[in-house]
Protein backbone atom coordinates (compact mmCIF):
# COMPACT_ATOMS: atom_id res chain seq x y z
CA UNK A 1 0.00 0.00 0.00
CA UNK A 2 1.61 3.33 -1.35
CA UNK A 3 0.50 6.96 -0.59
CA UNK A 4 1.27 9.48 -2.47
CA UNK A 5 0.03 12.67 -4.07
CA UNK A 6 -1.83 12.54 -7.58
CA UNK A 7 -2.91 14.74 -10.12
CA UNK A 8 -6.33 15.41 -10.09
CA UNK A 9 -7.14 15.02 -13.74
CA UNK A 10 -5.41 11.43 -13.47
CA UNK A 11 -8.48 10.01 -11.42
CA UNK A 12 -11.79 9.15 -12.21
CA UNK A 13 -14.72 8.13 -10.55
CA UNK A 14 -15.02 4.37 -10.53
CA UNK A 15 -18.42 3.10 -10.84
CA UNK A 16 -17.98 0.64 -7.75
CA UNK A 17 -17.95 3.76 -5.96
CA UNK A 18 -21.36 2.68 -3.50
CA UNK A 19 -21.93 6.11 -2.68
CA UNK A 20 -24.35 6.99 -5.64
CA UNK A 21 -26.44 9.75 -3.88
CA UNK A 22 -23.90 12.21 -2.93
CA UNK A 23 -27.01 14.27 -1.60
CA UNK A 24 -28.62 11.99 0.84
CA UNK A 25 -28.12 13.14 4.41
CA UNK A 26 -26.29 15.99 3.51
CA UNK A 27 -28.50 18.73 4.06
CA UNK A 28 -26.43 20.55 6.68
CA UNK A 29 -23.35 19.36 5.69
CA UNK A 30 -23.07 20.06 1.26
CA UNK A 31 -20.07 20.03 -0.33
CA UNK A 32 -19.39 23.87 0.30
CA UNK A 33 -19.25 22.84 3.93
CA UNK A 34 -16.66 20.32 3.17
CA UNK A 35 -14.35 22.51 0.93
CA UNK A 36 -14.11 25.18 3.31
CA UNK A 37 -13.14 22.55 6.00
CA UNK A 38 -10.61 20.78 3.77
CA UNK A 39 -9.10 25.05 2.84
CA UNK A 40 -8.86 25.65 6.84
CA UNK A 41 -7.78 22.42 8.10
CA UNK A 42 -6.48 20.46 5.29
CA UNK A 43 -7.65 16.82 4.22
CA UNK A 44 -7.04 14.25 6.74
CA UNK A 45 -7.94 11.00 5.30
CA UNK A 46 -6.72 10.32 2.24
CA UNK A 47 -8.94 9.00 -0.17
CA UNK A 48 -8.48 5.41 -1.87
CA UNK A 49 -7.55 5.08 -5.60
CA UNK A 50 -6.49 1.65 -7.58
CA UNK A 51 -4.10 1.74 -10.46
CA UNK A 52 -5.72 1.00 -13.89
CA UNK A 53 -3.02 -0.25 -16.56
CA UNK A 54 -3.33 3.06 -18.65
CA UNK A 55 -1.54 4.61 -15.47
CA UNK A 56 -4.62 6.61 -14.86
CA UNK A 57 -6.45 5.39 -11.40
CA UNK A 58 -10.17 4.33 -10.01
CA UNK A 59 -11.71 6.98 -7.23
CA UNK A 60 -13.28 4.24 -5.04
CA UNK A 61 -13.37 5.74 -1.57
CA UNK A 62 -13.71 8.87 -0.83
CA UNK A 63 -15.98 10.29 -3.37
CA UNK A 64 -17.19 13.68 -1.47
CA UNK A 65 -13.86 14.78 -0.30
CA UNK A 66 -12.53 14.41 -4.30
CA UNK A 67 -14.87 16.49 -5.24
CA UNK A 68 -14.15 19.26 -2.67
CA UNK A 69 -11.04 19.29 -3.25
CA UNK A 70 -11.58 19.38 -7.27
CA UNK A 71 -14.06 22.76 -6.00
CA UNK A 72 -11.32 24.32 -4.37
CA UNK A 73 -9.40 23.68 -7.76
CA UNK A 74 -6.10 22.17 -6.32
CA UNK A 75 -4.25 20.19 -8.75
CA UNK A 76 -3.47 17.25 -6.64
CA UNK A 77 -4.66 15.12 -3.92
CA UNK A 78 -3.12 12.61 -1.46
CA UNK A 79 -4.70 8.91 -2.33
CA UNK A 80 -3.57 5.85 -0.86
CA UNK A 81 -2.77 3.76 -3.89
CA UNK A 82 -4.16 0.08 -3.99
CA UNK A 83 -2.79 -2.13 -7.20
CA UNK A 84 -4.21 -5.50 -6.78
CA UNK A 85 -7.78 -5.15 -6.47
CA UNK A 86 -10.48 -6.86 -8.28
CA UNK A 87 -13.74 -5.25 -8.61
CA UNK A 88 -15.87 -7.42 -5.20
CA UNK A 89 -12.68 -6.17 -3.28
CA UNK A 90 -13.23 -2.21 -4.67
CA UNK A 91 -16.84 -2.55 -3.95
CA UNK A 92 -16.76 -4.03 0.27
CA UNK A 93 -13.67 -1.11 0.67
CA UNK A 94 -16.22 1.59 -1.11
CA UNK A 95 -18.72 -0.05 1.23
CA UNK A 96 -16.61 -0.40 4.28
CA UNK A 97 -15.83 3.24 4.30
CA UNK A 98 -19.86 4.73 3.99
CA UNK A 99 -21.80 1.63 5.11
CA UNK A 100 -21.79 2.77 8.56
CA UNK A 101 -22.75 6.10 7.94
CA UNK A 102 -26.09 7.51 8.12
CA UNK A 103 -26.34 9.57 5.77
CA UNK A 104 -26.01 6.93 2.78
CA UNK A 105 -28.35 6.06 0.73
CA UNK A 106 -30.12 2.71 1.75
CA UNK A 107 -30.71 2.01 -1.78
CA UNK A 108 -26.74 2.87 -2.48
CA UNK A 109 -25.80 0.25 0.17
CA UNK A 110 -28.42 -1.92 -1.07
CA UNK A 111 -26.84 -2.30 -4.66
CA UNK A 112 -22.95 -2.68 -2.99
CA UNK A 113 -24.25 -5.40 -0.73
CA UNK A 114 -26.13 -7.24 -3.54
CA UNK A 115 -22.64 -6.90 -6.18
CA UNK A 116 -20.61 -8.85 -3.34
CA UNK A 117 -23.29 -10.85 -2.47
CA UNK A 118 -23.54 -11.53 -6.21
CA UNK A 119 -19.74 -12.88 -6.75
CA UNK A 120 -20.21 -14.96 -3.17
CA UNK A 121 -23.53 -16.30 -3.21
CA UNK A 122 -22.94 -16.68 0.51
CA UNK A 123 -24.89 -14.49 2.97
CA UNK A 124 -22.16 -15.46 5.41
CA UNK A 125 -19.37 -14.33 3.44
CA UNK A 126 -20.67 -11.25 2.96
CA UNK A 127 -21.58 -10.31 6.04
CA UNK A 128 -17.69 -11.16 7.25
CA UNK A 129 -16.37 -9.25 4.94
CA UNK A 130 -18.46 -6.27 5.59
CA UNK A 131 -19.24 -6.49 9.57
CA UNK A 132 -22.73 -6.26 8.75
CA UNK A 133 -25.34 -8.93 10.53
CA UNK A 134 -27.03 -11.33 8.20
CA UNK A 135 -30.19 -10.12 9.07
CA UNK A 136 -29.48 -5.94 8.17
CA UNK A 137 -27.85 -7.10 4.93
CA UNK A 138 -30.90 -9.24 4.03
CA UNK A 139 -33.34 -6.25 5.38
CA UNK A 140 -31.62 -4.06 2.48
CA UNK A 141 -31.64 -5.98 -0.28
CA UNK A 142 -35.65 -6.84 0.09
CA UNK A 143 -35.71 -2.92 -0.45
CA UNK A 144 -34.36 -3.40 -3.56
CA UNK A 145 -37.85 -5.56 -4.00
CA UNK A 146 -39.48 -1.79 -3.65
CA UNK A 147 -41.47 0.11 -6.41
CA UNK A 148 -39.01 2.80 -8.40
CA UNK A 149 -41.45 5.50 -7.34
CA UNK A 150 -40.49 4.37 -3.79
CA UNK A 151 -36.89 3.81 -4.05
CA UNK A 152 -36.58 7.30 -5.63
CA UNK A 153 -37.71 8.80 -2.38
CA UNK A 154 -35.69 6.33 -0.14
CA UNK A 155 -32.67 8.76 0.32
CA UNK A 156 -31.70 8.54 3.57
CA UNK A 157 -32.19 6.59 7.13
CA UNK A 158 -35.70 7.81 7.44
CA UNK A 159 -37.20 8.21 3.96
CA UNK A 160 -40.91 7.62 3.82
CA UNK A 161 -40.74 5.28 6.47
CA UNK A 162 -38.14 3.38 8.25
CA UNK A 163 -36.63 0.82 6.82
CA UNK A 164 -37.82 -1.64 8.49
CA UNK A 165 -41.15 -0.87 7.23
CA UNK A 166 -40.26 -0.93 4.01
CA UNK A 167 -38.28 -4.33 3.70
CA UNK A 168 -41.60 -5.61 5.52
CA UNK A 169 -43.63 -3.71 2.61
CA UNK A 170 -41.83 -5.04 -0.29
CA UNK A 171 -41.62 -8.91 1.20
CA UNK A 172 -45.36 -8.77 1.57
CA UNK A 173 -46.25 -6.92 -1.38
CA UNK A 174 -45.21 -8.10 -4.57
CA UNK A 175 -46.58 -5.69 -7.09
CA UNK A 176 -45.14 -1.98 -7.28
CA UNK A 177 -48.79 -0.35 -7.27
CA UNK A 178 -50.02 -2.37 -4.29
CA UNK A 179 -46.80 -0.81 -2.66
CA UNK A 180 -47.37 2.67 -3.54
CA UNK A 181 -51.26 2.24 -2.55
CA UNK A 182 -50.40 0.95 1.36
CA UNK A 183 -47.42 3.51 1.45
CA UNK A 184 -49.80 5.57 0.67
CA UNK A 185 -52.60 4.53 2.95
CA UNK A 186 -50.29 4.27 6.02
CA UNK A 187 -48.30 7.91 5.65
CA UNK A 188 -49.25 9.55 9.29
CA UNK A 189 -48.52 6.73 11.60
CA UNK A 190 -46.02 6.27 13.29
CA UNK A 191 -43.50 3.11 12.22
CA UNK A 192 -44.70 0.63 14.75
CA UNK A 193 -47.92 1.16 13.87
CA UNK A 194 -47.24 0.91 10.39
CA UNK A 195 -45.33 -2.21 10.32
CA UNK A 196 -47.89 -3.87 12.60
CA UNK A 197 -50.80 -2.83 10.03
CA UNK A 198 -48.24 -4.12 6.91
CA UNK A 199 -48.01 -7.71 9.07
CA UNK A 200 -51.63 -8.61 10.13
CA UNK A 201 -52.87 -7.41 6.44
CA UNK A 202 -51.31 -10.94 5.04
CA UNK A 203 -50.26 -9.28 1.87
CA UNK A 204 -54.16 -8.58 1.02
CA UNK A 205 -54.49 -4.75 -0.33
CA UNK A 206 -58.36 -5.34 0.91
CA UNK A 207 -57.38 -5.49 4.73
CA UNK A 208 -55.46 -2.34 4.52
CA UNK A 209 -58.36 -0.01 4.81
CA UNK A 210 -59.94 -2.04 7.88
CA UNK A 211 -56.61 -1.83 10.14
CA UNK A 212 -56.27 1.59 8.95
CA UNK A 213 -59.26 2.47 10.72
CA UNK A 214 -58.36 0.07 13.41
CA UNK A 215 -54.79 2.38 13.91
CA UNK A 216 -56.90 5.36 14.21
CA UNK A 217 -59.27 4.32 17.15
CA UNK A 218 -56.04 3.54 18.64
CA UNK A 219 -56.08 -0.43 18.49
CA UNK A 220 -52.89 -1.33 18.19
CA UNK A 221 -51.77 0.96 21.05
CA UNK A 222 -54.19 -1.30 23.64
CA UNK A 223 -52.19 -4.62 21.86
CA UNK A 224 -51.17 -7.18 24.19
CA UNK A 225 -47.86 -9.00 22.82
CA UNK A 226 -46.14 -12.16 24.56
CA UNK A 227 -43.05 -13.64 22.50
CA UNK A 228 -43.50 -11.87 19.55
CA UNK A 229 -47.38 -12.63 18.97
CA UNK A 230 -49.14 -9.52 18.95
CA UNK A 231 -52.93 -9.20 18.78
CA UNK A 232 -55.94 -6.89 19.15
CA UNK A 233 -57.93 -6.81 22.53
CA UNK A 234 -61.36 -7.70 21.99
CA UNK A 235 -63.66 -4.31 22.23
CA UNK A 236 -65.85 -6.18 25.17
CA UNK A 237 -63.19 -6.94 26.70
CA UNK A 238 -61.51 -3.46 26.76
CA UNK A 239 -64.00 -1.99 28.05
CA UNK A 240 -64.26 -4.94 31.18
CA UNK A 241 -60.54 -3.45 31.73
CA UNK A 242 -61.44 -0.36 31.80
CA UNK A 243 -64.01 -0.87 34.50
CA UNK A 244 -62.10 -2.91 36.13
CA UNK A 245 -59.11 -0.43 36.47
CA UNK A 246 -61.65 2.64 37.06
CA UNK A 247 -63.24 0.52 40.34
CA UNK A 248 -59.86 -0.77 41.30
CA UNK A 249 -61.11 -4.19 40.87
CA UNK A 250 -57.44 -5.85 41.36
CA UNK A 251 -58.71 -9.47 41.61
CA UNK A 252 -60.91 -9.89 38.87
CA UNK A 253 -58.01 -7.92 36.35
CA UNK A 254 -55.66 -10.73 38.06
CA UNK A 255 -58.17 -13.46 36.99
CA UNK A 256 -58.17 -12.26 33.20
CA UNK A 257 -54.07 -11.85 33.23
CA UNK A 258 -54.28 -15.26 34.20
CA UNK A 259 -56.12 -16.58 31.31
CA UNK A 260 -53.83 -14.31 28.91
CA UNK A 261 -50.99 -16.60 30.05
Amino acid sequence: MEVKDIRMDMINVSTLNTRKDLGAGTEDTGLDDLANSIKEQGLLNPIIVRKKDDGKYDLIAGQRRFLACKKLGLDSIPAIIREKMDDTDATIISLIENVHRADMSPIDKAKAYQSIYEKYKDYGKVARETGVAIATIKKYLILLNLAPSIQEKLTTNEGPAGIGTLSKLAETFASPEEQEQVLEAIGGFKQSVQLEIIKQSGGNLENIQGLKDEALEGAFDTKMCKEGLCFTLPEDLKVRLKEMIESNNTKSLKEIVKKLK
